[in-house]
């Protein structure tokens, strides 16, 4: 399975967990960005991690929601 993650830009308040735990997926420029893919587990700890729950998992195929 493959996920895709999408960033609430106006729940986002720049935290930078995400960029912590995935900097290969995130990059924070005033909020955060997507700017590349990871491991699926490693996109549900980032989302996790997000005080602001900002973060959107996606499932890649069907579109369905994952988290949160």
């Amino acid at each position: 399975m493959s996920y895709v993650v999408e960033i609430d830009e106006d729940a986002c308040a720049g935290h930078g967990d995400c960029v912590d735990i995935a900097p290969q997926v995130f990059t924070l420029d005033g909020v955060a960005q997507v700017v590349g893919t990871g491991p699926d587990e490693l996109l549900l700890e980032a989302a996790g991690a997000c005080p602001s729950a900002a973060i959107r998992v996606l499932d890649g195929e069907t579109g369905s929601c994952l988290y949160p």
